[in-house]
């Protein structure tokens, strides 16, 4: 991997640093002569800041590929941040083709995101928290991408971690809110743990290399020796037990649906643009050293393909609207790292990239809706909104069919480029396992398409359910939050000719960009396979998705009566699904309540309450005693004072005596 000093990488991450720091100031300010921040000043900041960020990004988008070089990158080195012997880890920055890529869509969706804010949450007192937070979580996911090494990835990691909990837990004086911040922050650390093990582990059998250019000289210096080696396997496992918490992904995925306890834009930010695709990018960054694990890439595939079967039916029969895409959110990361898995890693990114412009619009197309209706989720509470948010239906119908895969909507070319390049897999997973896997992905797009089309029925089509005084209110959002709505609908609809499949084009765009890094990085190339087995799939997926919307028309247009004909048969798997299989249920009582149990009763019950409090107790208890019998001796009585001044002098000197004598 060649290497190009570029000395303004870290503008890129500084500008939304310093837009938190700054709005910090103001607020603190505006607190100390008892008033409020201003909000044009804040929003502005908050605003300029991420979109500041986007423009370096361009420049060094030109600047690499004005390089020339395959696999050419840009770096620059900051300062050292540890240094132990020969081990050294350099606070650096990395902008390659992988990182270019994710960058663009990072700043350019979270600059849309803050826009929207300033309509949605115009008329929130915490308004300046709230920016400065979005300011510092921009920073954080920056910093995850654009680091050249583990430890600094981890950081950012980490920061994801931290803001999410913030923003998760916003409006934290309500108990409900408050728990899902602390659930986010508690699940992911169980993650976490398996990220720093993994990046120990590789540390151990790389000869203490953390950072990328040095990892992947290593690792193809020694493919022989490295891929027989149990420990990448373990290391590889552990890191996905990291990408697994903060993706969402089985068994981690739990925390996800509940962050929609925050505002809605911050659920666009996490689900779609930054903080829950950071578990994709640390696998294809560390992608050349899962294909020497077979064992690694079947279990990423595999957990990512149950993943997104299990929540894709959960969503059937969610009502809030937000919890609906939230699930829908865990199901297209499942499919992501089933592509990934199968070493598709181009259209596991180029998934990823359309998911972050539909499923943001679908997020706050969702909180315009909610916005309208003063705080109403239940889309059973919602219908007939179409004609009386013009704007926000249209853009929501565009990403609707792009998440369901109907062309030419960018969703079909990137999920369909996952099914067929799971179907052909041939990099480390066996054919009858590829066939499985395409077998359950294909389900689930069918499966999505049922749960997104009986989303847009209930909430857009029929007649209002609403009451009638929230009714007489409800209005399209200000300008501020349709904008942005209508520039991500128009990136939901025509990015996916930017990753055409190989029978219609060559080259794609997105293959070819990233197949700069990935040829570095020794990552095989996509399987093209037979072009009419490939049209074949095309075509089924086509009539996959057709057959689940055409189930939901049936179910909630055409015949309505049919749920509830349908319901008294299938009740018990009707509340099953509905409760989300009881998960949450299952580890409260098989993890939660156990551990509050051991601690209350052991960790505290013997380890506090006997042990420490009583060693201190009985410290001060002893003291206590001691000072009660010496007490008599403090007499006020200058005479005995006295005495025993002239019987311990009399001690001394017998003592120096005697010890003169010996």
């Amino acid at each position: 991997m060649s290497t190009v000093d570029a000395n303004f990488l870290v503008l890129i991450p500084l500008f939304p640093l310093l837009g938190a720091a700054i709005i910090g100031v103001l607020s603190l300010h505006a607190v100390a002569r008892g008033k409020s921040p201003a909000r044009p000043l804040v929003n502005g900041v908050a605003c300029l800041m991420p979109a500041l960020s986007f423009v370096f990004v361009c420049i060094g988008y030109f600047k690499l590929k004005g390089s020339g070089a395959e696999g050419a990158a840009l770096a620059q080195t900051l300062y050292t941040w540890m240094e132990a012997g020969a081990f050294k880890v350099d606070v650096a920055f990395l902008f390659d083709n992988l990182s270019c890529l994710y960058l663009a869509f990072v700043t350019f969706v979270g600059t849309l995101i803050h826009v929207y804010s300033i309509g949605y949450m115009a008329h929130d007192e915490g308004f300046a928290r709230y920016m400065a937070y979005l300011n510092l979580f921009m920073f954080s996911m920056i910093m995850l991408v654009l680091g050249s090494s583990l430890p600094l990835m981890f950081v950012g990691w980490e920061g994801v971690g931290l803001c999410s909990y913030l923003l998760i837990g916003f409006w934290f004086n309500d108990e409900a809110k408050a728990s899902a911040g602390k659930k986010a922050f508690i699940i992911n650390r169980i993650g976490d743990f398996g990220f720093v093990v993994g990046m120990a582990l590789i540390f151990i059998q790389c000869n203490g290399l953390l950072d990328y250019p040095g990892l992947v000289s290593h690792v193809a210096a020694n493919k022989a020796v490295l891929g027989t080696s149990g420990v990448v396997t373990a290391a590889c496992l552990l890191l996905f037990l990291g990408c697994a918490g903060k993706s969402a992904q089985l068994p981690l995925y739990v925390w996800l649906p509940d962050a929609m306890a925050g505002p809605t834009p911050v659920s666009a930010l996490i689900h779609a643009a930054t903080m829950v695709t950071a578990g994709i990018y640390l696998v294809v960054r560390m992608g050349f050293l899962y294909i020497l694990s077979p064992t690694a890439m079947a279990v990423v595939a595999t957990v990512g393909a149950l993943t997104a079967l299990f929540a894709a039916i959960i969503g059937f029969l969610q009502y809030d609207i937000k919890k609906v895409l939230a699930y829908s959110t865990v199901s297209q990361l499942g499919f992501m790292f089933m592509a990934v898995g199968v070493g598709a890693f181009s259209a596991g990114v180029f998934h990823v990239v359309t998911h972050a412009f539909f499923k943001a619009c679908l997020f706050l197309g969702a909180g315009s809706v909610i916005h309208a209706m003063h705080g109403e989720q239940d889309i059973r509470n919602m219908g007939g909104l179409r004609k009386l948010m013009p704007w926000t239906y249209w853009t929501f119908v565009i990403s609707w069919l792009a998440i369901i895969g109907c062309p030419p909507f960018s969703g079909f070319f990137s999920k369909d480029e996952i099914l067929w390049q799971t179907l052909t897999a041939h990099h480390n997973i066996s054919h009858g396992l590829a066939v499985v896997l395409w077998a359950i992905g294909f389900v689930a797009a069918g499966c999505t398409a049922y749960y997104m089309t009986r989303l847009v029925i209930l909430t857009f089509w029929g007649e209002g359910r609403a009451d009638e005084e929230t009714r007489k209110h409800i209005h399209e959002s200000p300008r501020s939050m349709v904008i942005p709505l209508v520039v991500l609908a128009a990136g939901a609809g025509i990015l996916g000719f930017f990753g055409l499949p190989h029978v219609i084009v060559d080259h794609s765009v997105v293959n070819d960009w990233l197949l700069g890094t990935f040829t570095a990085y020794g990552l095989p190339d996509a399987d093209h396979g037979a072009a009419a087995k490939e049209w074949a799939m095309m075509g089924c997926s086509v009539l996959i998705a057709a057959a689940g919307a055409g189930i939901a028309l049936l179910f909630y247009v055409k015949k309505p009566e049919l749920p509830a004909v349908l319901l008294p048969k299938l009740k018990g798997l009707y509340t099953f699904i509905h409760n989300k299989y009881y998960v949450d249920e299952l580890y409260e009582a098989i993890i939660v309540k156990p551990i509050f149990r051991i601690s209350k009763s052991i960790l505290y019950g013997i380890g506090d309450v006997i042990i420490i409090e009583g060693i201190v107790n009985g410290v001060a208890g002893l003291m206590r005693d001691v000072g009660a019998r010496l007490r008599p001796i403090q007499t006020g009585d200058t005479r005995v004072y006295a005495r025993w001044i002239m019987g311990a002098t009399i001690l001394t000197i017998a003592l120096v005596f005697w010890l003169a004598v010996v």
